[in-house]
């Protein structure tokens, strides 16, 4: 039979959303990794190369997020940003940059044992998945891990706290970037307490998903979608919107819509203090 066609999703990345859900693979919680214990993929190596290929053509999904808490803990706002269409270029965009990197030789890492060291060094993929295979300790597992790079958040923090602080928001706010979907666990089919016997671990395996091709400052940058600086110009009104709404959950392109249609008294003029002080 042939392949499934890949399905597409206007207004969303070109991806093979399938991948982030494939069978026998359970979602953590906190939705940062899925895990399998399907026993043949610890037995046969082809069948792990073969996910672990497909698995790392997909990003994780990076995330903005800002939360307002008063002197109390009592959180004022809490609102979120998918950030994932900004490592993922439009199907008609030139120059994706996405790759996979396996760890080399002098670097510390999980190469199979319960503690990082510095060998063996088995060069590929293929090889490392018959070591892994091969392994006969009734727990271990493989991971791939999923990360962004050359994504300027230091410079993003500094400009969403001063707009937070031109809103005269009193309270304390924080900026985060957390990822999701950023690591696929492939487990052995034993699931004993592995805080009592620890597990053998394979973890030198990276889908890289650059934001640009070098860090922000440097000559010549090419952002994978656009500049740091763009993304927060093109948002600002947005964020400030829902921040000044107490809003607890996703800033999105509605937001921004609003913000042109249905200012807020709060927008135009200097807004009065607010936030910070416990509520009664």
């Amino acid at each position: 039979a042939p392949p499934p066609q890949n399905i597409t999703y206007p207004g969303l990345p070109h991806l093979d959303y399938r991948l982030y859900a494939p069978s026998t693979f359970l979602l953590s919680a906190d939705k940062s990794e899925i895990k399998s214990y399907e026993t043949r993929l610890s037995t046969y190596p082809n069948a792990l190369v073969s996910l672990i290929q497909s698995v790392a053509t997909v990003p994780p999904k990076p995330h903005v997020r800002i939360v307002g808490k008063s002197s109390d803990g009592t959180v004022d706002f809490d609102v979120t940003m998918n950030a994932m269409n900004l490592i993922v270029p439009d199907a008609d965009r030139k120059g994706k940059m996405n790759y996979v990197r396996i760890i080399g030789p002098g670097e510390t890492g999980f190469r199979g044992e319960t503690k990082e060291t510095l060998a063996p060094d088995l060069g590929n993929l293929d090889n490392w998945a018959r070591s892994y295979c091969a392994d006969t300790s009734a727990i271990k597992q493989f991971v791939l891990e999923r990360t962004v790079i050359n994504w300027d958040t230091s410079y993003l923090e500094g400009r969403l706290l001063s707009l937070i602080n031109s809103t005269a928001y009193r309270g304390h706010c924080t900026v985060s970037f957390p990822l999701t979907h950023s690591r696929v666990v492939i487990h052995s089919p034993d699931k004993c307490d592995e805080g009592v016997y620890g597990h053998k671990e394979i973890r030198g395996h990276q889908s890289i998903w650059p934001y640009a091709d070098v860090p922000r400052g440097e000559t010549g940058r090419r952002c994978a979608v656009q500049e740091e600086e763009m993304w927060f110009n093109d948002w600002k009104d947005a964020i400030r919107h829902a921040v000044l709404g107490r809003r607890r959950g996703w800033v999105t392109g509605e937001d921004r819509l609003e913000f042109l249609m249905e200012p807020r008294p709060a927008e135009q003029g200097n807004p009065s203090a607010w936030g910070g002080a416990p509520r009664v």
